[in-house]
């Protein structure tokens, strides 16, 4: 985009991720004036993700179901364990229609299929176009800074994931629970039969390993390690030893943290921007969706009736707050089987 703009939205979200995307189209839905400002252009890379049937009625909601369900992603009942014990097989359930089945979404379709769902709700796609400043008077986020121009907004959703954008911008504080915390993952190409079918999670003296199917011939790795250091160039799983390597290594900051303060005056802090505990804690995505969701449910009802916008921020940093730190609980019970595990556990 060439052009500069100043326009006024109800809503503006920083981010098109899962987490951005959902709180545009429950925006949109609701018909209210929404913009996505995304500085980066699809397809972008991210390591498959593993999504728990409970996506389903969500996806329904936001009208991305028949998409996704088109887009061929590969289906699994469920995942292996292995936490210092026997290997076990852990099916996510069934119903009287059968079993239920979990996707192994490709990131950058998934991300694209949701992207078109919000276009197609009416949310105005700014990309590329990157946030620079927000817009505050009055103590109030007004709008946002762009590269492009100035878009005025009575709410600004941050859903800029690592980067933390209005986290950093108004130097809001957040709350740890590890030393920094690195997960890292790639790609090999190849045959692997025992990973066709189901994801593993696979744990031992030094750390975990997540592996999966992600593509027809292409599988994923994901390894935390308990102790110091990072992998060789040519590191992989002893099950992905001989195939061949797809790009280079990467590694995802995924130490445990929470802002807070996740709304306020003029916004809200959504995904990966408010939150974030390791993969090992699961449904990542799953989450993403259901705070811009929620998001999406108290901007509509803020903006329709009166209420007072101090128990609607407590409301949603309590919200966020209840499942983060139950699920850091769940995790510092799994890490604790560790024989060397983490002093901060203790």
């Amino acid at each position: 985009m060439s052009s500069k703009f100043d326009f006024d939205f109800d809503v503006v979200v920083v981010g098109a991720g899962p987490g951005g995307t959902a709180a545009a189209i429950s925006c949109a839905q609701a018909g209210l004036k929404v913009a996505i400002l995304e500085r980066s252009p699809f397809p972008r890379s991210h390591p498959g993700e593993t999504l728990h049937p409970g996506v389903e009625p969500i996806l329904k909601t936001l009208g991305a179901w028949d998409a996704v369900q088109q887009a061929n992603f590969l289906r699994h009942t469920g995942h292996f364990i292995q936490w210092f014990d026997a290997e076990r097989f852990e099916a996510f359930g069934a119903d009287a229609s059968g079993d239920w089945l979990g996707f192994q979404a490709w990131r950058a379709d998934f991300d694209a299929i949701l992207l078109k769902q919000a276009v197609r709700s009416g949310v105005q796609v700014l990309q590329p176009c990157r946030a620079l400043q927000p817009q505050i008077t009055s103590g109030r986020v007004m709008g946002v800074v762009t590269s492009q121009g100035m878009l005025s907004a009575s709410f600004v959703i941050d859903a800029s994931g690592g980067a933390r954008w209005l986290e950093r911008q108004l130097q809001l504080q957040a709350q740890t629970l590890t030393p920094p915390w690195l997960v890292y993952y790639g790609y090999v190409q190849g045959e692997c039969p025992a990973r066709d079918h189901h994801p593993l999670i696979c744990a031992d003296t030094e750390g975990w390993t997540w592996t999966a199917k992600v593509k027809p011939h292409l599988y994923q790795w994901t390894r935390l390690w308990l102790t110091e250091g990072a992998p060789s160039k040519t590191w992989a799983p002893e099950a992905f030893q001989g195939l061949q390597h797809i790009g280079s290594t990467q590694c995802a900051d995924m130490t445990w943290r929470i802002g807070s303060k996740a709304a306020g005056l003029g916004y809200f802090i959504v995904g990966d921007a408010a939150a974030v505990l390791d993969p090992a804690s699961s449904h990542g995505v799953l989450k993403a969706l259901m705070s811009g969701m929620m998001t999406g449910h108290l901007i509509v009802k803020s903006m329709r009736f009166t209420l007072d916008p101090t128990e609607v921020y407590t409301f949603y940093q309590q919200w966020l707050a209840r499942w983060f730190f139950h699920d850091a609980e769940r995790l510092k019970a799994l890490y604790d089987q560790f024989p060397k595990a983490p002093h901060w556990l203790f």
